[in-house]
């Protein structure tokens, strides 16, 4: 029996290392295991005429052994070689079909032993659903049918799932496209096993100035490059739904297949060598081309060679045609974007990029639909004579929305929202979309109006809407208000625009998210569809409410803030210890930054990422508190990065202090990945906390020197930047006890666990009372029971014993 281990404090450190601990995984406290302990409601979709619903259920966790299966870290992705899919999946494990206006769920019948079910696809009548099944062998292809709510195996051949989704329907929903496991594939290299002929060598070219992120799991060696390609590597074959399959495409390292909305064609993309030893798979060259759907080569439309120099800047793109897809308001067109600055944000034009469409059967020259101001975001197409486009600008935080006429050749934007992105309290909404004659989702047009739906963050709460927006005169009129007082309120989409039929979500701090039909159009005119119970009933009666405060430079701040069930507001006799937990954000003004999100009629869903656990345990908890960082004009925000970091923590510390529930001696930070990256600085700089726990985060800049976050300069652009914010630099004035903890395999670009091992090692070296866990298997973000559990029981001891 295997028998695994919590790392803590660094087992595999250096032998001058020493008071290591061997222990088993733990449980945290009885208050916090009856939260963890719950079963997780289903995800629901449902078919576009609303009259189905099925649910897909998983597992709360998943467990260790899962995390322990066969793993091979290629070009970005993380495969499991044995069963040929990303490891990093989370599989569904039932499945159950519902009447919308039935109240009886109904058990899929036939599924696979031990489900492991992922990539659901509905075919496009929507009478059946395409699925995967992983077995211990490999990816089984399975298809479901919704009217007798029974599930089959279609294929005994295993399928590539090793890039994403290998299931395309042909439009007629008869058959299926999918990538398939090569028959002649040859054995995978192993790494252990294999004697290099030579040293690994990479040169750079001189002159050629290019600036990569710091990305995790890249090709290192040849046998990498030939593990990759094998794994990669799929036949493309048409499967009918009786199971017969025929050949489609030879083998290729598919990445991509689209078919035109009119099924005749089909898109697919393939890698190409050579491949990349610094940048991931996204930037390796690509070829695309356009099949009739019974495979005869039409066109090469693309062919991107390898990507690994690109201009500075998040505004930069590479140049070639970029974002190729399918129009969805024509059958058979194409259409994408070409930088007319080389991609450089540097450059100064008066146009940044241009959109073309391409008719098929590509024996024409494409045609230039529209030059954009800024660079291209985005298109929502419409009809033959309405389409929405957004281009952006990330220095300025500025996003515009146009109207434009796709049958116009001449530049015909016009402007209907300009905004600053970062503005919540002016969002318009989105626009709602509905199913065309193609099955595509275009923009809803009625009596021409367009529809937005909107989140509707405001100074005062939040009030979501719908809005129509007038095609002459550009201007919005209000529909609908939801002014509910006592819950929140989500709207998902318009049923019907005649009568306002809307799908919408309710929920409360203590009410579990459910779906409702709502008629906008009559008062409290409710339909429930679902009936999920709240699975943390020991704390729907804590005390939850969002506060407002001031920095001490007037930007206006907030959090959610809750207090233990049964706390004595009015005398506040008792002085509770505080913990708040957040996460930093970048702004270019103060005004977008003092606006808040927060609304107290939110689900109280606590989760390993925040502190709301121990409110049952007599801890005030502030969670989502406001830490932005501000810079204005020409002045970067990083600039005075720990100066306003200390100043959001005073104004959190100072406004909970002021209600009178806390004893402002004993407070504590925390944050994951960049909000790690703040606990660690402000116990460095300030003596605000007592405490810290800081979680999977970069803490020696230098380490990515290329940028980080949202800073766009390099180290040598701004050394004193990236030095005064690496607490690194400054351990030696870090005497606050803090709990650091890592995956033991982050894969987050930037965050590699080597910068939680050192600064240990740096902290430890100079006396600072800090404690080190490094969570077996785990990445980025913590997903095994057994290390969910451990880690809250560490950070329940660590705060009992210092704080409370």
């Amino acid at each position: 029996m295997k028998i695994f281990y919590a790392s803590l404090l660094g087992l595999f450190l250096s032998t001058t290392m020493l008071a290591q601990e061997n222990i088993t995984y733990q449980k945290p406290s009885k208050e916090i295991l009856a939260l963890t302990d719950f079963e997780r409601a289903p995800t629901v979709s449902m078919d576009s005429k609303k009259e189905y619903l099925l649910l897909s259920y998983r597992n709360t966790y998943k467990t260790l052994e899962e995390l322990n299966e066969e793993e091979m870290k290629l070009a970005g992705l993380r495969i499991n070689p044995i069963t040929n899919i990303s490891s990093t999946v989370t599989y569904i494990n039932n499945l159950k079909i519902r009447k919308i206006k039935d109240t009886d769920e109904i058990q899929i019948k036939n599924l696979p032993t031990n489900p492991r079910i992922t990539n659901l696809s509905w075919s496009p009548d929507e009478s059946k659903i395409a699925f995967t099944h992983t077995s211990t062998q490999g990816v089984e292809l399975w298809l479901m049918d919704i009217a007798t709510a029974t599930a089959k195996k279609i294929s005994d051949h295993h399928l590539n799932a090793n890039v994403g989704n290998p299931i395309s329907w042909f439009k007629d929903s008869k058959a299926l496209l999918v990538r398939m496991l090569p028959a002649n594939r040859p054995p995978l290299i192993n790494p252990k096993n294999d004697i290099p002929l030579g040293p690994i060598i990479s040169t750079a070219v001189e002159g050629t100035v290019s600036q990569n992120r710091t990305y995790q799991d890249l090709l290192k060696n040849k046998t990498d490059e030939v593990n990759f390609e094998n794994l990669t590597t799929s036949e493309l074959y048409r499967i009918d739904l009786n199971g017969s399959k025929k050949l489609f495409k030879k083998s290729d390292m598919y990445v991509g297949e689209s078919f035109s909305p009119d099924g005749n064609y089909l898109l697919v993309t393939t890698l190409q060598r050579p491949f990349s030893y610094i940048v991931p798979l996204s930037r390796f060259p690509m070829k695309s081309i356009v099949y009739s759907s019974n495979g005869e080569e039409i066109k090469i439309v693309n062919d991107i060679p390898l990507n690994e120099i690109i201009p500075k800047g998040f505004m930069a793109v590479r140049e070639g045609k970029r974002n190729m897809a399918w129009r969805a308001d024509e059958a058979a067109s194409l259409f994408y974007v070409m930088a007319l600055d080389q991609g450089d944000p540097a450059a100064s034009v008066p146009f940044r990029d241009e959109v073309f469409t391409w008719n098929a059967p590509f024996d024409q020259e494409a045609t230039s639909l529209v030059k954009t101001p800024q660079r291209y975001n985005r298109i929502i197409w419409g009809d033959k004579k309405t389409a929405i486009l957004y281009d952006h600008w990330y220095d300025t935080r500025n996003l515009k929305t146009y109207l434009l006429d796709p049958s116009k050749t001449e530049q015909n934007l016009k402007v209907v929202f300009d905004r600053n992105s970062q503005d919540v309290y002016s969002d318009p909404g989105n626009f709602e979309t509905v199913k065309n004659s193609f099955d595509r989702y275009v923009l809803a047009i009625e009596n021409n109006h367009l529809f937005l739906i909107g989140e509707g963050y405001t100074a005062k709460g939040q009030n979501p809407f719908i809005d129509e927006l007038n095609l002459n005169t550009l201007k919005t009129k209000r529909r609908y208000t939801s002014l509910l007082k006592d819950k929140k309120e989500t709207i998902y989409s318009i049923e019907d625009f005649k009568k306002g039929k809307v799908l919408v979500a309710l929920e409360s701090s203590s009410d579990y998210p459910n779906y409702y039909f709502r008629n906008i159009n009559k008062k409290d005119d409710l339909q429930a569809i679902t009936h999920f119970k709240n699975p943390f009933e020991s704390i729907k009666n804590v005390y939850k409410e969002v506060i407002k405060y001031t920095r001490e430079d007037g930007v206006e701040l907030s959090g959610t803030l809750y207090l233990p069930e049964n706390y004595d507001r009015k005398s506040k006799t008792e002085k509770l210890p505080l913990l708040i937990w957040a996460y930093p954000t970048e702004y270019k003004d103060k005004n977008s930054a003092g606006q808040t999100s927060s609304n107290p009629n939110e689900f109280t869903f606590p989760y390993y990422g925040s502190f709301v656990y121990w409110v049952t345990k007599g801890y005030a908890v502030l969670d989502h508190a406001s830490f932005p960082i501000i810079g204005e004009g020409t002045e970067e925000p990083n600039d005075t990065y720990i100066k306003q970091l200390v100043a959001n923590g005073k104004a959190a510390i100072d406004a909970v202090d002021h209600l009178g529930y806390i004893n402002r001696k004993k407070v504590g930070v925390g944050g994951h990945s960049y909000g790690a990256f703040m606990t660690a600085n402000l116990l460095t700089h300030s003596d605000l906390f007592a405490v810290g726990i800081a979680r999977s985060g970069a803490y020696n800049r230098t380490l990515t020197p290329f940028g980080f976050q949202r800073e766009q300069r390099n180290y040598w652009e701004a050394p004193e930047v990236y030095n005064a914010m690496s607490p690194f630099m400054t351990a030696n004035k870090m005497k606050t006890p803090m709990l650091l903890v890592h995956g033991e395999a982050d894969n987050n670009p930037g965050t590699f666990t080597l910068q939680t091992e050192r600064y240990f090692q740096a902290l430890k070296g100079l006396g600072a009372p800090v404690r080190m866990v490094i969570l077996p298997k785990e990445s980025h973000s913590y997903v095994a029971k057994e290390n969910i559990l451990h880690l809250l029981w560490e950070q329940d001891q660590f705060l009992e014993k210092y704080l409370k």
